[in-house]
């Protein structure tokens, strides 16, 4: 149990009071704090007990003081920093100098100095990254993001014809922004930039791309980005292939353009991008059309519209002159007079037609005339012979139907008379014509 001692001088010497410490930081109260030495003391022994780690980083700061050096490391991906003292001893068995932007491994360990209340990391190790670690590293994350669908060329989105207005994310006064800005103004006099200016090679290089990339892609009036460097040396170009930058080329709706020109070894942007350029002034001459050529185009355009057009009125011309020149229409009263010749014969030969029919039809008519007048009764009549009716029209073929003084109408040939019966006789001969 801690005990806090305080001595008072009296008559009697020194008295010693002991009184009870709080046994965790959580039960300290105003009353009854801490000293400031047993706070440091737990710290300490708090630190001691953590294990020593290994982690990598970025030189960015390197100052030597007699027998120990202090260096800053820089995370390669973040804005984070940390510094740390190593021993010149243990600098010295890296083999190869460090500078600053060097890429290593370092061995760390937390060191609490009770005394100033200063926390140290002291370096037990360091490592520089070689080149051929960095670029199997490099080669293992092409093949995950590979893996995983970045590069396929299905994902990259198409460019605009003509962009309204270009973001570009480059070094400030650099010649790669010059190269952009002055090629797609030579091509283009009428494109407009959106500029922002980072770091494009050390630690700051890839938050500060991602920034601007960011800010661009939500832009709502940037048509394209165009990413650019003048090349470099592997070293420089490391933030180009950064897995968070190139995942966030990967995700933006702005169509990218890589101009990082560098051909012998090229970063994992140049994969993921929507468009790679081998240069600067190659990317100014891919992203915008060139206005004399275009001029040009339109021109030859219009040349052959107007030849094709000239064409085809000459070909409508020669068919028009070629149906003027038919008989039909150089004497259009041929047709009129072909016709009338046809309608003339048609009309003799209906007539020729109508006047047999007729002549046909009347000799028939006087045939069945002839035959009705054979067969009719006035024909009797004319011979003699007289139809003899009683006073209700019924005419009279037996002697038996009248009787003496009953009156008769009698009808010959011409007209007709009334008479009376003045006897009834039957005939026996009539008799038996009429059994025959």
């Amino acid at each position: 149990m801690a005990q806090r001692i305080s001595g008072t001088p009296g008559t009697l010497g020194e008295t010693v009071d002991a009184q009870e410490l709080p046994a965790t930081a959580g039960e300290t109260t105003a009353e009854n704090p801490w000293p400031l030495s047993l706070l440091s003391s737990k710290m300490k022994s708090y630190i001691d007990r953590m294990s020593s780690v290994w982690i990598e980083g970025q030189v960015v700061e390197l100052n030597h003081r007699g027998k120990a050096s202090y260096l800053t490391l820089r995370d390669t991906d973040v804005e984070m920093s940390l510094p740390v003292q190593i021993w010149k001893n243990v600098l010295e068995r890296t083999g190869a100098p460090l500078s600053e932007g060097s890429h290593v491994v370092a061995n760390l360990k937390a060191d609490f100095w009770t005394k100033t209340g200063r926390l140290t990391m002291r370096a037990n190790d360091i490592r520089a990254v070689g080149l051929g670690e960095l670029l199997a590293r490099l080669e293992r994350l092409k093949k995950q993001l590979g893996a995983e669908g970045l590069f396929d060329p299905n994902r990259k989105k198409r460019l605009p014809f003509l962009p309204n207005r270009i973001g570009l994310i480059t070094g400030r006064d650099s010649d790669a922004q010059k190269d952009v800005v002055q090629n797609v103004h030579l091509r283009w006099p009428a494109a407009e930039f959106e500029i922002r200016n980072c770091a494009v090679q050390g630690p700051d290089a890839v938050p500060g791309v991602m920034k601007n990339l960011a800010e661009l892609d939500a832009d709502p009036q940037i048509d394209i980005i165009v990413i650019a460097r003048g090349g470099g040396s592997m070293e420089d170009l490391l933030p180009f292939s950064n897995e968070a930058l190139v995942r966030a080329v990967s995700e933006a709706r702005t169509p990218v353009v890589s101009a990082i020109g560098h051909e012998a070894d090229r970063p994992i942007l140049d994969e993921v991008a929507d468009l790679r350029a081998s240069t600067p002034t190659d990317a100014a001459k891919r992203i915008v059309p060139d206005v004399a050529e275009e001029a040009m185009n339109l021109l030859r355009a219009r040349a052959e519209l107007d030849a094709a057009v000239n064409r085809i009125i000459d070909r409508e011309q020669e068919m028009l002159t070629a149906v003027r020149s038919r008989p039909v229409l150089a004497e259009p009263q041929t047709m009129v007079t072909a016709h009338e010749e046809q309608l003339r014969l048609v009309r003799r030969r209906s007539l020729q037609a109508t006047t047999t029919r007729i002549m046909q039809g009347q000799t028939e008519i006087n045939h069945l005339r002839s035959q009705a007048r054979s067969l009719s009764p006035l024909r009797t009549l004319e011979r003699g012979y007289a139809v003899v009716q009683d006073d209700d029209g019924q005419a009279i073929r037996d002697s038996t139907e009248v009787k003496a003084g009953d009156g008769v109408h009698v009808r010959v040939a011409r007209g007709r008379f009334d008479a009376e019966v003045t006897a009834v006789q039957e005939s026996s001969e009539d008799s038996q014509a009429t059994e025959q």
